[in-house]
């Protein structure tokens, strides 16, 4: 069976199209929709719910998804995904929301089934920080250098598989949150990546992967939706392409790096929220953290990174049904071996 971050590839890639004899039945919880479990197995043919203490697991062969009552962690094929909601209980069955059903599982089981997803030629790289926004610190350096030179590694690399590539900044420039998504949004069939290291008090390690939070549901670690969730933000008419987008870049980041994944998770941060294309914010790692840190100082790292983001765009233009351009291998480092014949796996001082 296969597993982790490389089945999700498989999954994304060689899902065809089938038809489906489960109709969606909707059971209403707690004034909002959800569906079975059970009616989520059927429909896409994984089989009967299968519960193992307070596990549940929808799988075949080759594809799972599992989760547990009253969490939003979410694993699909072992790819962490934060839930709007968590999963429920009616009449003793575990259901989801219908909310996280639609802009979740169905784009990420389907995203060739994605209407109107546009075709992809160019790519905006998005440095995070920059001139007087350091960005997060470590002893080895600021975020804002880091971020840079995994744009400047990524841009060689997907110029070279053909693809056309602009910067929100190629040198040490303050831009403004606002100006970069307006600058995204001036460059048609498009997509958008904004790169960021991360920073925290505890002993946070790992990485983590943003898009943007559909209409009405709860930004970050909220408890709830508040008045102004429901306020659409010019980024949601690209709802599913995100999700498919953020799927492909964090499945490509946590394979080649093995680095604790942390999940992809919904935001409203600036840069994401009112890019018209879609978005991505990638966190790769915690500098405040001694041996994440240690890893982003590597130029070795940094080059892995950015050859994850050239798969991550390769591969996510195949998950919508679109042709790919040739590949490139990843540079990797002495911890991880040479992966170049595994598969091609498909930001400012407030991130507000």
């Amino acid at each position: 069976m296969l597993c982790g971050p490389l089945s999700i590839l498989f999954l994304l890639l060689l899902w065809g199209p089938f038809c489906a004899a489960a109709e969606w039945k909707i059971i209403r919880h707690e004034n909002r929709d959800y569906v079975s479990l059970d009616n989520v197995g059927a429909f896409y043919q994984l089989g009967g719910v299968q519960k193992v203490g307070n596990q549940l697991a929808l799988r075949t062969n080759v594809r799972s998804l599992r989760g547990s009552v009253g969490s939003k962690e979410f694993y699909i094929n072992n790819l962490k995904f934060i839930l709007s909601f968590p999963i429920a209980e009616s009449g003793g069955k575990p259901i989801i929301s219908r909310m996280d059903l639609t802009k979740l599982i169905e784009p990420i089981l389907r995203p060739s089934r994605i209407a109107h997803a546009s075709r992809i030629d160019t790519v905006v790289l998005d440095a995070g920080h920059g001139g007087h926004d350091n960005g997060a610190k470590s002893r080895y350096g600021n975020e804002k250098t880091f971020t840079l030179d995994v744009a400047l590694r990524a841009r060689q690399l997907l110029l070279k598989a053909g693809y056309k590539v602009v910067m929100t900044r190629s040198t040490d420039k303050f831009i403004p949150l606002e100006q970069r998504a307006r600058f995204a949004n001036q460059h048609r069939n498009a997509i958008f990546i904004s790169i960021h290291f991360n920073s925290a008090r505890t002993a946070a390690t790992g990485l983590e992967t943003y898009t943007l939070a559909p209409r009405g549901v709860p930004s970050m670690a909220s408890d709830g939706p508040r008045l102004s969730d429901f306020v659409p933000c010019p980024g949601n008419a690209r709802d599913a392409e995100n999700i498919a987008l953020a799927c492909a870049t964090h499945a490509a980041l946590v394979y080649n790096s093995k680095m604790f994944d942390r999940g992809i998770k919904r935001a409203r941060f600036v840069v994401i929220r009112d890019v018209t294309i879609p978005g991505v914010l990638i966190e790769g790692g915690f500098l405040s953290n001694a041996s994440d840190s240690q890893r982003i100082a590597s130029v070795a790292f940094r080059q892995q990174m950015a050859g994850s983001i050239l798969q991550a765009v390769q591969n996510y233009r195949r998950a919508v049904g679109q042709s790919s351009r040739p590949s490139i291998p990843v540079a990797t480092n002495e911890h991880q071996g040479n992966r170049s014949s595994g598969p091609r796996v498909i930001v400012p001082t407030t991130k507000q």
